[in-house]
């Protein structure tokens, strides 16, 4: 997930040296304590409006269905986390048809309501908290291997930590987790940039709060990361639970297969 302030759907995007620190609801979420919730950001997958770094090397049109396949497999990977309430927070206002239509069971919608992408994962995280989440974590939808041991690592984590990310290679976060709501680490945070799990790492000790880092992780947002996406995918097609993972995706790389980009032949 890149540095992005709007749009794909996503979380923000080698971070430099990070300090060290260890309705719409669709379904019923009950207010009840101890509930943990996993909160997938996602846009819907219109051409011109995701993926757009992929372009020229992709079309609109293929870079949004290859969205599409991320958004389903993220999805698929967050069904399979056990006891956990599983959210997907979709942009824009008028996409929920389209998300009632391919989210399964067990899921609840709500809209991101907010003028940028800070607002949008304040307000996604308080209204859980408000309704008596124990433990929020927040995801996007770039990064569709990611594997499944983050996110209960990072649920793990919050135990001892106020604070969970998930930094990613290009300085943004996979994964974000809180056990409160704390709008504090998403206001002024410079999205479009590679210092933002920096910045939002400063925040936090700036509040006093405590922060853990899990391993770091990659986004698929540029036409050279479907190379390493697809080699791993290639290489790795179960996981740890014996469970194929990764099916949408896996698919439709594979028959991008010969294709010429401007890193070579995927």
């Amino acid at each position: 997930m890149s540095g992005r302030s709007a749009g794909d759907g996503s979380l923000p995007g080698k971070g430099e040296h990070l300090p060290q620190t260890n309705r719409l609801w669709r379904g019923v979420l009950p207010d009840r304590p101890e509930m943990n919730a996993i909160v997938i950001m996602a846009r819907e997958p219109v051409p011109q409006q995701v993926k757009t770094r992929l372009c020229p090397s992709l079309t609109p049109e293929a870079a949004a269905r290859l969205y599409e396949c991320f958004l389903l497999d993220t999805i698929e990977l967050v069904r399979n986390i056990e006891s956990v309430r599983r959210i997907v927070a979709y942009t824009p206002k008028d996409a929920g048809a389209y998300f009632r239509s391919i989210v399964p069971e067990g899921f609840a919608l709500i809209y991101q309501k907010g003028a940028d992408l800070g607002e949008r994962l304040a307000h996604a995280s308080r209204s859980l908290f408000d309704r008596g989440c124990a433990k929020v974590i927040l995801i996007g939808s770039d990064s569709p291997n990611l594997p499944p041991g983050y996110i209960r690592e990072g649920f793990c984590r919050l135990d001892e930590a106020d604070v969970v990310l998930g930094p990613c290679e290009d300085g943004g976060y996979y994964l974000i987790g809180m056990r409160s709501a704390m709008p504090d680490l998403f206001a002024g945070v410079p999205w479009s940039s590679s210092a933002v799990t920096q910045a939002t790492v400063e925040k936090a000790m700036a509040a006093r709060a405590t922060v853990s880092l899990l391993e770091e992780w990659y986004d698929v947002d540029r036409y050279k990361d479907l190379f390493r996406l697809k080699r791993d995918l290639d290489s790795t097609r179960m996981g740890q639970d014996g469970r194929l993972f990764c099916i949408h995706t896996h698919r439709a790389l594979s028959r991008m297969e010969g294709m010429q980009g401007p890193q070579g032949i995927l």
